[in-house]
C-alpha cells in the first residue's frame, strides 16, 4: 500500500489554510510519517496547530485593559516602505542621536534634564545599575525586593548588572534612619538608592515606608523604578473626558511627581500606563543619564526606530492633549458606561443571543492592582473561548461558573462586528 501523496495532501489544506504552500507541504508530510491512516486529518489540525501559533491580531473581550499576554497597551502600527532619520540630523545633514526627540519630549513633559529609551523596563534597570553602581552596594527595602514577573527579581538583577544588593529595614516598615546606617557603614559603598514599586501587589497593615522626598535628602542618588510609566498623576490629559481623576490614577506613582519629590533618575516601562510600544525609559539628571547611554550594554538593548517613531507618536499626543482620542488604552479607560452599555444591547440584537451584563474591567500588566473600572458587555452561556479563539480574527474572552463574557470596555468599537461574526458562528 502506498503511502498518501503528500502533495495532495497539501493541495487539500489550501482550500482552508492562507499558508505558503511549502508550510503546507511541511505539514502534509509530517502527517504521513506519524499518521499515515489518517494523514488527511492530522494535516488539518497539524496546519491549525500552526496557524495558531503565529502571532496575529486579536479582539481583546478579558476585560483587562493591559492584557500582558496579548501585548499590554495596544497601539496602532503604521507601515511604510520609507526609512526614518534614525540618527541622521536633518538641520546639519550629520549624524543625529535616536534618542534626542525623545529627550526632548520627555523633558517637557516630565520636567527632566535627559532621557534614553531601552527595550523594556527590565533592561532600563539592569542598565542603571551597571553603569552607575557596577562593584559597588544598592540599598533597597527588604519590602521592594520583589519579584515583578516573568522571573525579574530585584536580587537577580542587581547580580547580573554587577552590583550589590543591600537589604535595609523589613518586608514591612523601612525608615529613612535605616538607609542612614546602610551609607554610614564601613562594610558599603553604597553608589544609589534605588526605589522600587511592587507593581502587582501591596503591603498593608502595619506598614511603613521611606519616601521619595525623604530619600532625596541623603548624600546619595536615589533612582526610583515607577514600573507603570504613568506621566503625571494629576492626568490633565483627562479635562474634558472624566469630571475627576480616578482613584486609581490619583494612587499610582507618577513620573512627573517622582522627579518633582526628587529622584535623580527614573525607570518606566512604556508599555503600560502611558499607553505606548513596549519599552523601557530612563530619565532625570542630564550626567547619569549619560552615563548610561555610554555604557556598552546600551547597544545591545537600544530599541529599533519603530519602537521610536511610535513612542513620539504617543508623547506627541500628550503635548497636544489629545491622548483620550488617540492613544488606545486612554481611549479605552475614559469611554463612557452607558456608551458601552448601548453596543451590548446592539451586539444581543444583531446576533439574538446573549444577555447585556455590568462587568469590572481591570487595568492589567501590574499596574492599579486591585483597582477596577466600571464596565459593561454580553454573556452567553457556556464555555465558547476556544470556538471564540477560532475565530478568523480570534476573539478573547473569559469564562466564569460555564458562562462566557465579552467584555466591552476592552474592545475597540470598529470591532464590534467582529464579535458579532463570531458569536454568529457559535450558532
Amino acid at each position: 500500500m502506498h503511502p498518501p501523496s503528500v502533495d495532495a495532501i497539501a493541495r487539500e489544506l489550501a482550500k482552508s489554510f492562507t499558508l505558503p504552500h511549502a508550510v503546507l507541504v511541511h505539514c502534509a508530510r509530517e502527517a504521513v510519517r506519524d499518521a499515515p491512516q489518517d494523514a488527511q486529518g492530522v494535516a488539518q489540525d497539524n496546519a491549525l496547530h500552526f496557524s495558531q501559533s503565529l502571532l496575529t491580531t486579536v479582539v481583546n473581550g478579558t476585560g483587562v485593559l493591559l492584557h500582558t499576554n496579548l501585548g499590554r497597551a495596544p497601539l496602532a502600527m503604521t507601515d511604510s516602505h520609507r526609512p526614518t532619520n534614525l540618527e541622521f540630523n536633518l538641520a546639519n545633514g550629520e549624524r543625529g542621536s535616536r534618542h534626542s526627540s525623545i529627550s526632548e519630549l520627555f523633558g517637557q513633559l516630565l520636567n527632566v534634564e535627559d532621557a534614553i529609551v531601552v527595550n523594556n523596563n527590565a533592561a532600563a534597570v539592569m542598565l542603571v545599575l551597571a553603569a552607575l553602581a557596577e562593584g559597588r552596594d544598592v540599598a533597597v527595602s527588604r519590602g521592594e525586593s520583589v519579584e515583578i514577573g516573568g522571573g525579574f527579581r530585584i536580587p537577580d538583577v542587581m547580580e547580573q548588572s554587577g552590583a550589590r544588593l543591600v537589604d535595609v529595614g523589613t518586608t514591612n516598615r523601612t525608615r529613612l534612619r535605616d538607609y542612614e546606617r546602610a551609607i554610614d557603614s564601613r562594610k558599603n559603598d553604597i553608589a544609589l538608592l534605588l526605589k522600587v514599586h511592587p507593581s502587582n501587589f501591596s503591603i498593608e497593615g502595619f506598614t511603613e515606608q521611606t519616601t521619595i522626598s525623604e530619600l532625596a535628602t541623603l548624600e546619595v542618588p536615589v533612582v526610583a523604578d515607577i514600573g507603570s510609566g504613568l506621566l503625571d498623576n494629576t492626568a490633565p490629559w483627562l479635562q474634558g473626558y472624566l469630571d475627576n481623576v480616578p482613584s486609581w490614577i490619583a494612587h499610582e506613582p507618577a513620573a512627573r511627581q517622582a522627579i518633582a519629590d526628587g529622584a535623580d533618575l527614573i525607570t518606566f516601562s512604556g508599555d503600560k500606563l502611558l499607553g505606548g510600544p513596549q519599552c523601557g525609559v530612563i530619565a532625570g539628571r542630564a550626567d547619569l543619564v549619560a552615563q548610561c547611554a555610554a555604557h556598552p550594554l546600551m547597544r545591545a538593548l537600544r530599541p529599533g526606530g519603530h519602537t521610536l517613531l511610535a513612542l513620539q507618536n504617543v508623547l506627541l499626543s500628550y503635548s497636544a492633549r489629545t491622548v483620550c482620542s488617540q492613544i488606545p488604552f486612554w481611549s479605552m479607560a475614559t469611554t463612557p458606561l452607558q456608551e458601552l452599555a448601548t453596543r451590548a444591547e446592539r451586539l444581543i440584537a444583531a446576533t439574538g443571543v446573549g444577555t447585556s451584563v455590568a462587568l469590572d474591567s481591570l487595568i492589567g500588566a501590574g499596574s492599579a492592582p486591585g483597582s477596577t473600572i466600571a464596565s459593561h458587555g454580553i454573556s452567553l452561556a457556556g464555555d465558547q473561548r476556544a470556538a471564540l479563539r477560532r475565530h478568523a480574527t480570534p476573539v478573547i474572552a473569559r469564562t466564569v461558573a460555564n458562562t462566557t463574557y465579552i467584555d466591552l470596555r476592552s474592545v475597540h468599537p470598529d470591532d464590534d462586528s467582529i464579535i458579532i461574526d463570531a458569536v454568529n458562528s457559535l450558532k
